[in-house]
Order: structure tokens, then C-alpha cells, then sequence
């Protein structure tokens, strides 16, 4: 088999290019483009490996992380996979939420490499185009220098699943300005470039045109063997390509969404959302996803935001390790992704179908760790290698 049929067949692409000094950029495609690059466990896993292969390697400077085609960076995890192993692990009979053997290598892969791309000791330039979701943020949020472009669009739509904004979502969303974090968890909201800058999701926005003229600027750059004096060097060569982003509807709201997301209880925040009177259609959209979504999604997405206040990154990881593995083994994961994705209804049979059911009591379930500390299969992450708030 050729070397062309076999990389067209890949899940993950990399390659090396040698910048004009001898320094090395590593680039890595992920080349899914039929299901809008959506994280695969083996994907995760490839990325992870080569990412700390390149980490190791004192002649690479940097990394590049992209998506193939022009529809998305990464719509999300694999939910087809997730689904497959929820349906076995419910066929088993097991209670023990570690035998969901597909959702307990997943979420592992999957927080451990964001994980590693958060804490990466060499720049990171993501270029977040078209669709960015959920799994794709997650693979995004981490990277040093984060590139949005008038295709881009991101969002946490998690609540349409039955499942909460993971990936480190409760740790990210809780630090949006104006508490519109809260907001964009309980709605799936999607954002623009702009909106997505200042929700520090993402750092510059640049022309999708322009993204192989940027590539080749780093082919010439004077790239040396210091890691800080390479992300200064990286962030002025992408100040030279960045644009002013339009003002998307999250900052043009921006004080009635803070407005409904002051109180303390959550369900006075779903009923002032419920009760906004405004036509915009990004509102209206927002308001109508909220009262279909899953209320013990809306509730989880609350109560992990919360406590990811107090909490480390890698402590986030590892609570959401837990709340996730509960969501894979008897809560509205499965019913969700049947409705959306498998007989495609849109008719989900949420469990709790109300948010007075879904209480603060019924949430505390989700986090009871089926291990200890020590055991965790994320026990190694550690704030010691953390360097930002």
C-alpha cells in the first residue's frame, strides 16, 4: 500500500517541516473531515504520544494542531463510540461504573491529552476553524496561541446530550466574564470569533485565507531554543496576520446575560432566562435549547462550575473523570445521543424530566469517586507543572 493511500486513511496526520534556521515545526491534522473531526479514542491516543514524543525533542520548536477540510476544527468527541460502549455496559448488568470499559479509556485519553496540551512546554498554535465543540474546545482552550477565523464557531452543547460541558469546560467557563460562562453552559449558546476572544477561548482572529500564508511565515521564523522567547515570537508573527473580530451577540447582551446570571440558586437563573423578553434569534435559540435540553445536565453543568471555583485544572480533571463516568453508566448520556444521533427523533426521554427533580441532592451522586485518590487513573496530573490562574 502506498504511503498516500495509507496517510489518506489515517486518523491523525503528522509531519515534520524544517524551518530556513534547521528548527522544526511539528504539525498535526486531524483527518476526519466526514465526521467533522470528531475525537476518537484512538485519535486521542495518537496525539497524546506524539505530543510528548515532540515535547522530548530538542530540535522542534513548536507545534501546529489543525483540522482537515472546511466544514471543522472538531465538532466534539466521538459520541457513536460512547454510545456502543454505554449500550454494552447497561447490557452487563454491572454497577460498577469502571466496567464502561469504551467511556473509561475515552474520558482518560481525552482529559489527560487536553491536559497535556494546557501545560505544554513549547508553543501551540491551534487553528480553530468552522465548527469547534465540546471535544474540540477541549483539544483547543489548552493550546498557547489560539487562531479563530470568520468560520469559526464554537459552543458547549452539551446539554442537547445529556451530558455537561467537560473537557475542563467547568474550570474554562467559570472564568468568562460576567458569569456568562454559566450562561453558555446551561444554553449551548454558540459564540463567533469576537465572542470567542472575549471569553478567552480564543487569542487572535485571522482570515481563513490567509492560513497558508501564516503557515509559511513560520517556515522563515528565527525560531531558537528557548521555549518563552519562541511563544513571544509566535504571538508578534500572528500580530502581524490578526484582525479586529466583529462583536458577536454575547458581548452585545453582555449585561443582560449577567443581569440573569447574578442569582446564586439555579433555578432562578433558568427562569430569568425562561422569562427574557428579547427577540434577538440568538437569545431565542439559546432559551429554546435550555428548556429541551436535560435538566440534569443543566443541573451538572451548575453544580461543576461551582466547585471548579476552588479547584485546580487537573483537580477539575479529574472531578469531571468521575461525574462523566456517572453520566456514561445511568444518566441522560445515552438517551441523548439516541434521540440526536441513532433514531435521530429528537424526541429525548430525559431522566429527571424536570429541574425540581434534578436537585442539588440528586447531582451528589455523580461526583462519589468509585476509587481513591490514589488510584485515580488522572492521579499523576499535578498543579506542579500548572502556570497559569
Amino acid at each position: 500500500m502506498n504511503g498516500t493511500v495509507e496517510q489518506a486513511q489515517a486518523v491523525v496526520l503528522f509531519e515534520e517541516r524544517v524551518a530556513i534556521n534547521g528548527k522544526r515545526i511539528g504539525i498535526a491534522t486531524l483527518n476526519t473531515p466526514r465526521t467533522l473531526n470528531g475525537l476518537s479514542l484512538e485519535m486521542a491516543r495518537l496525539l497524546d504520544t506524539q505530543f510528548a514524543a515532540w515535547a522530548d525533542d530538542d530540535d522542534l520548536a513548536m507545534v501546529v494542531l489543525q483540522g482537515a477540510g472546511e466544514k471543522a476544527f472538531c465538532a466534539g468527541g466521538d459520541l457513536h463510540g460512547l454510545y456502543r460502549g454505554m449500550r454494552d455496559y447497561q447490557a452487563s448488568g454491572s454497577g460498577d461504573i469502571r466496567d464502561n470499559v469504551q467511556a473509561r479509556q475515552f474520558f482518560e485519553a481525552e482529559y489527560r491529552l487536553d491536559y497535556r496540551i494546557h501545560t505544554y512546554p513549547k508553543p501551540i498554535l491551534c487553528w480553530g476553524h468552522g465548527i469547534v465543540m465540546g471535544g474540540g474546545i477541549g483539544l483547543m482552550a489548552g493550546a498557547s496561541h489560539r487562531v479563530v477565523s470568520e468560520r469559526s464557531k464554537l459552543a458547549f452543547p452539551e446539554v442537547t446530550v445529556g451530558l455537561y460541558p467537560d473537557v475542563g469546560g467547568s474550570w474554562l467557563l467559570h472564568r468568562v466574564p460576567d458569569r456568562a460562562g454559566l450562561f453558555l453552559a446551561l444554553t449551548g449558546a454558540p459564540l463567533n470569533a469576537g465572542d470567542a476572544i472575549h471569553a478567552g477561548l480564543a487569542d487572535h482572529f485571522i482570515a481563513e485565507a490567509t492560513r497558508e500564508e501564516v503557515l509559511a511565515a513560520l517556515y522563515v521564523a528565527d525560531w531558537s531554543a528557548d521555549a518563552d522567547a519562541n511563544r513571544h515570537r509566535l504571538t508578534t508573527l500572528l500580530q502581524g496576520f490578526a484582525r479586529n473580530a466583529a462583536v458577536g451577540p454575547l458581548q452585545q447582551h453582555r449585561e443582560l446575560i449577567a443581569s440573569v446570571c447574578v442569582h446564586d440558586d439555579l433555578d432562578a437563573i433558568v427562569s430569568a432566562i425562561a422569562e427574557l423578553d428579547n427577540h434577538d434569534p440568538w437569545l431565542q435559540n439559546a432559551k429554546t435549547t435550555l428548556a429541551g435540553g436535560s435538566p440534569g445536565s443543566v443541573r451538572l453543568g451548575f453544580e461543576l462550575q461551582q466547585r471548579a471555583a476552588t479547584l485546580s485544572l487537573a483537580d477539575t480533571f479529574r472531578l469531571e473523570y468521575t461525574a462523566s463516568l456517572h453520566c456514561a453508566a445511568h444518566g441522560d448520556f445515552a438517551e441523548g445521543i439516541r434521540a440526536l444521533l441513532i433514531d435521530k427523533d429528537r424526541n429525548p426521554r430525559w431522566n429527571p424530566p424536570t429541574l425540581d427533580e434534578a436537585t442539588p441532592a440528586w447531582a451528589e451522586n455523580f461526583f462519589i469517586a468509585p476509587c481513591s485518590a490514589q488510584a485515580h487513573p488522572l492521579a499523576d496530573l499535578g498543579a506542579s507543572t500548572e502556570t497559569f490562574a
